[in-house]
């Protein structure tokens, strides 16, 4: 199994540049930072944008995966996005993955001064948002695009993402709808447990609700007659009351039984001296030893 990391970007980069480079050096397999114009508790401190983030990361590394976990629609469109990924994938060479799911009713969804959208309306964005970035990122010319909620005309995408036909998304799903978009779409499927109850949530329901997320993956590819190992299977850590990080042995615990499940990877938070995801930093540099 595969181990990733999610860096914050609530340091500055004379900071954040060495958790990065870090992050390589100890061998995990990805890292990613999350894409919001301001989260939770750190809504009035230090929080830095996603793409530019990536692109120094780019830069400060050579070797590991990088990745937004998760964009959503919430304040972007997709022929501007499409653009920064495609010149992430370039600035990167090759190394950008697109984490992206469908947001949710937080500061994102009204920041650009609209109203919240309704679950039902962000379903949809959703899907027309990753159906849209397919086309843009995979087409160097789409002359027209006319959807419910996003258009593009003369849209160019040239020279292209290095990774062809397109950059990998990673899409981050529970219900039936978004499942679909992600068999359909990704090349990895996203979750971090039951998004009502994840905080609640101990080690043995955790597994669970993941199992039973897992089976829907699973029928969905039938369905759609995709080949379900084809497809990775990512398990983010840390919204759950699990001990991902209480100790090198709880670590070997719960990633043995994810890996059982048919998860493909795990993505930890490189841990903060406070919360959120505060936790022992000697504890991460012993999970990165397993790499």
């Amino acid at each position: 199994m595969k181990i990733g990391v999610v860096i914050l970007p609530d340091q500055r980069w004379e900071t954040a540049a060495k958790m990065w480079k870090e992050c390589e050096g100890l061998g995990f397999a990805h890292a990613w930072t999350y894409d919001h114009l301001t989260w939770r508790d750190l809504r009035d401190g230090p929080w830095f944008s996603a793409v530019p983030t990536l692109a120094a990361a780019s830069l400060a590394t050579s070797t590991i995966r990088l990745g937004t976990l998760v964009a959503s629609p919430n304040f972007r469109h997709p022929v501007t996005f499409a653009k920064e990924l495609m010149s992430l994938d370039d600035i990167s060479n090759g190394r950008i993955t697109l984490g992206i799911g469908a947001g949710g009713s937080g500061w994102d969804a009204t920041a650009l001064g609209q109203e919240p959208w309704t679950a039902e309306e962000r379903a949809a964005r959703f899907a027309e948002f990753v159906q849209q970035l397919d086309v843009l990122l995979t087409e160097p010319v789409v002359d027209s695009l006319t959807g419910k909620f996003y258009s593009a005309r003369d849209a160019r995408s040239f020279p292209g993402c290095l990774q062809q036909p397109r950059l990998p998304f990673a899409i981050a799903a529970t219900g039936p709808k978004g499942i679909a978009v992600a068999v359909e779409f990704g090349q990895a499927w996203v979750t971090y447990g039951d998004p009502k109850s994840a905080s609640t949530s101990d080690e043995v329901s955790a597994l669970g609700t993941a199992r039973d997320q897992i089976e829907k993956v699973r029928e969905e590819c039938g369905r759609q007659n995709r080949d379900f190992d084809s497809l990775s299977k990512i398990y983010v850590a840390g919204s759950t009351k699990e001990p991902w990080l209480s100790s090198v042995t709880d670590f070997r615990r719960l990633r043995d039984n994810y890996e059982q499940l048919g998860f493909t990877d795990v993505v930890i938070h490189r841990p903060r001296p406070i919360e959120p995801y505060q936790a022992d930093v000697g504890v991460y540099y012993q999970i990165a030893e397993l790499n």
